[in-house]
């Protein structure tokens, strides 16, 4: 995934050189990557070598779709599990990465979320709960956060950071109030038809998969 802004930020700023790559085991690893001069920001580098991308999109370069690959690093498919492989592939063999993005003219990758966690808005359109996270996320006083949809509306649950919280002497009783103020912040950064509708605080960390990330299902409305 694309690193988060505020750090993004913070590193440019420090002049600090950084690089960000993008890649899947099935292609081997790598699909994208720059040296740090030539790294563009908010990407994940420019599609490398032997390898290509293409977005199911009309319009790749302003319109989101989903980033799809082949090249020679690419995997013949799945051992022993001709489904897997059948679903992984376009009829046209390009991979399906299921990672959702855009492709810009100097072939930069920049990735807006996952196909499967993409919410759909009032009036159609497409909302990325990893934007809203990686936004809530990049407060101090948050431990890490899930946007989810109830009732046709944006909820994000939040796991505080307790410690950061008792430094700075913010107790218990002041928390709902806090984060109220936390949430209106990113509001303003948002699209109206992406903007937080409620929140609720959570004591434990969310369930992960072996790889750290969130199990979304568990937490979505049934």
């Amino acid at each position: 995934a694309a690193i988060n802004p505020d750090v993004e930020k913070f590193l440019r700023k420090v002049r600090f050189p950084y690089t960000v790559g993008y890649g899947m085991t099935e292609c081997g690893p790598l699909i994208s990557y720059s040296y740090w001069t030539e790294f563009k920001e908010h990407s994940c580098g420019k599609v490398v070598d032997r390898m290509q991308v293409r977005i199911d999109s009309d319009d790749p370069h302003n319109t989101v779709g989903e980033i799809q690959t082949k090249g020679a690093n690419l995997m013949m498919g799945y051992y022993k599990n001709e489904e897997a492989t059948s679903h992984t592939f376009t009829d046209d063999g390009w991979l399906k990465t299921g990672d959702l993005g855009l492709l810009d003219k100097d072939n930069f990758v920049f990735i807006k979320g996952r196909d499967k966690n993409m919410i759909l808005g009032p009036s159609g359109q497409n909302i990325y709960p990893e934007e809203i996270e990686e936004k809530i996320n990049s407060s101090p006083y948050v431990s890490e956060s899930l946007a989810i949809e109830e009732n046709r509306k944006i909820v994000v649950l939040i796991v505080p950071d307790f410690e950061v919280l008792r430094e700075h002497g913010i107790d218990s009783d002041q928390m709902d109030t806090f984060f109220g103020k936390l949430i209106s912040e990113v509001n303003a950064k948002l699209h109206g038809y992406s903007r937080i509708a409620s929140f609720r605080l959570r004591d434990e960390e969310f369930e992960k998969t072996p790889k750290r990330s969130i199990k979304r299902f568990k937490y979505q409305q049934k």
